[in-house]
C-alpha cells in the first residue's frame, strides 16, 4: 500500500487582512502620513513568498495525486484480472456441475437396470433348480443362464462403483473450486477496499490541490491591481521616460545585474526598487543614508525623514528626494536638476514596475521633497 500523505499549508491571513485595509482606505480615499500598516510592496513580496510556497505544496500535491492515480489503477488491473479469474472458476463449477448431473442420471438409470435384473432373477427364483434344469436344454445350458445373469449383476455393479466414484470425485473439485471461488472474492473485496482508500486520498489531494491553485490565482490577481494601481498613479507623474545615463546613475552593478527584488541593499531595501536607488544617491551625495529597511515604501519616506529630523518640503530642489505619494507604495525619484518652469529632471528605478533605470523631465508640483544634507 502506499503511504499516504497529507500536505498542510498555513494561509498567510495577516498579509490577506492588510491587504483588504489598504483597499478599503484606498477606496473612501484615507491616507496617513505615517502608514506602516500598508507597506505594500512587503504585501506584493508576501503574496508572492506565499504563491511560491503553495506552487510547492501544489506540486508536491500533484505528484502524490499521481501515485495515488498509479495505486488505483494498479489495483483495478489486479481487480479485473481476479474477476476474470472468478469468471472463469465459475464456468469451470457449472460445468462440473452438469457432470455431476450426468453421472446422476447414469447412476439412475443403472440402478433401475440393476433392479430389474434382480426382479426378474427373483421371479424365475419362484422356480425350482430341478425344474430349471428340466427345462433346459442341457446342464451347459443352466450353467451359461447363470453365468450371464451374474455377469450382467457384476458389470452394473462395478458401472454403479465408477459413476459413484465419478460423481464424488467431481463433487470434491467443485467443492475445492467453490473454496477457490471464495479465495478470490475475499481478495477482491481487499482491492476494492484499498481501490477505495487510494481513491477517497487521491479526491481529497486534489482537493487540497484546487485550493491552493486557486489561492495562487487569488494572489496574481491582487498583485496585478496593486500593480496596475502604482502603473496608474506613476503614469499621472505624466513626461517622457528617456534611458538616460548609460551608467545608472552609478547604481551599483551588483545590484543593478542581479534579479529585482533578488538582494537586499545596504538600508534593507530591495535592489531595483526606487527606494534602494534614492538611498543609494543620497548615501552618493551626502555620505550617510538612515537605515529605513523595513519601513522603506516611498509614500512613507516623509514620516520616516520627519522622525529622523532631515527636512521636507514642496519646493523642488536639485539633489533632493522627490516622492509622489500616490499609487499603493508610491514612487521615489533623484533630483537632477530644477528648470526654470517649475519642471524637474529626475532619475529613478522602477517606474516601469520592472526594475528598469530610466529619466524623466515632469512637472515638479504636487511632490513631496526630503532635502537630505540640507
Amino acid at each position: 500500500m502506499l503511504k499516504q500523505k497529507v500536505f498542510k499549508v498555513k494561509l498567510n491571513r495577516q498579509a490577506l487582512a492588510a491587504i483588504f485595509i489598504a483597499l478599503v482606505l484606498t477606496c473612501t480615499g484615507v491616507f496617513t502620513a505615517f502608514a506602516h500598516a500598508d507597506q505594500y510592496d512587503e504585501q506584493i513580496r508576501a503574496l508572492q513568498n506565499q504563491n511560491a510556497s503553495n506552487r510547492s505544496t501544489s506540486n508536491q500535491l500533484a505528484a502524490q495525486a499521481s501515485d495515488y492515480q498509479d495505486a488505483i489503477d494498479r489495483l483495478q488491473a489486479q481487480i479485473n484480472s481476479l474477476q476474470a479469474a472468478i469468471d472463469e472458476n465459475q464456468n469451470k463449477i457449472v460445468d462440473l456441475q452438469k457432470q455431476i448431473d450426468q453421472a446422476q442420471a447414469e447412476l439412475n438409470r443403472q440402478k433401475q437396470v440393476l433392479g430389474a435384473d434382480i426382479k426378474n432373477m427373483y421371479i424365475e427364483g419362484q422356480v425350482s433348480t430341478i425344474e430349471i434344469l428340466a427345462s433346459s436344454n442341457s446342464l451347459s445350458d443352466f450353467i451359461d443362464q447363470e453365468q450371464y445373469r451374474f455377469s450382467v449383476q457384476t458389470k452394473v455393479r462395478d458401472t454403479l462403483a465408477k459413476i459413484t466414484a465419478l460423481k464424488l470425485q467431481l463433487q470434491q473439485q467443485q467443492e475445492e473450486l467453490k473454496g477457490r471461488a471464495k479465495d478470490m472474492q475475499n481478495q477482491q473485496t481487499s482491492l476494492s477496499d484499498n481501490r477505495a482508500q487510494q481513491s477517497q486520498m487521491l479526491a481529497y489531494t486534489t482537493t487540497q490541490k484546487t485550493q491552493y491553485d486557486q489561492q495562487i490565482r487569488s494572489n496574481n490577481a491582487q498583485i496585478s491591481a496593486l500593480r496596475a494601481a502604482q502603473a496608474a498613479a506613476n503614469q499621472r507623474l505624466g513626461g517622457t521616460v528617456e534611458a538616460g545615463d548609460p551608467n545608472h546613475g552609478g547604481y551599483p552593478g551588483n545590484w543593478d545585474r542581479a534579479p529585482e527584488d533578488s538582494l537586499l541593499d545596504s538600508w534593507g531595501m530591495l535592489n531595483r526598487e526606487c527606494v534602494s536607488y534614492t538611498a543609494w544617491k543620497v548615501h552618493e551625495a551626502y555620505g550617510y543614508m538612515p537605515y529605513w529597511g523595513g519601513h522603506g515604501n516611498a509614500n512613507q519616506w516623509p514620516a520616516s525623514a520627519a522622525a529622523d529630523g532631515i527636512a521636507t518640503g514642496t519646493t523642488p530642489k536639485a539633489n533632493s528626494v522627490a516622492i509622489s505619494m500616490g499609487g499603493y507604495y508610491g514612487h521615489a525619484m533623484w533630483v537632477e536638476y530644477v528648470l526654470d518652469n517649475g519642471y524637474i529632471h529626475v532619475s529613478q528605478y522602477n517606474y516601469d514596475l520592472a526594475g528598469h533605470y530610466s529619466e524623466m523631465t515632469i512637472n515638479g508640483a504636487g511632490l513631496t521633497y526630503i532635502y537630505f544634507g540640507h
